[in-house]
């Protein structure tokens, strides 16, 4: 499934959705399409799903990358810190 906001076409189906009525009501007076707006923030949802999850997935990873880099300092030494 592709979550990126720049996505190609694909297939779309209808679904029953339920909004708050003011917000809704404060889409079509500004003439938003609700459902690419309602499309575009699931895509977010999901992808900040995603995010978490892969967060959560790799922290031990994470915890024994940043222990190391404590313990040893980074592998480079960037070029703004000096001699």
């Amino acid at each position: 499934m592709d979550t990126t906001l720049n996505h190609p076409p694909a297939k779309r189906r209808p679904v029953n959705l339920t909004i708050r009525e003011d917000i809704l009501k404060e889409a079509k007076a500004l003439k938003l399409n609700a459902s690419q707006a309602a499309e575009t923030g699931i895509i977010l949802a999901v992808k900040r799903a995603r995010e978490m999850e892969w967060l959560k997935d790799n922290q031990e990873a994470i915890h024994a990358h940043n222990k190391r880099v404590d313990k040893t300092g980074t592998l480079l030494i960037p070029i703004w810190v000096g001699d």
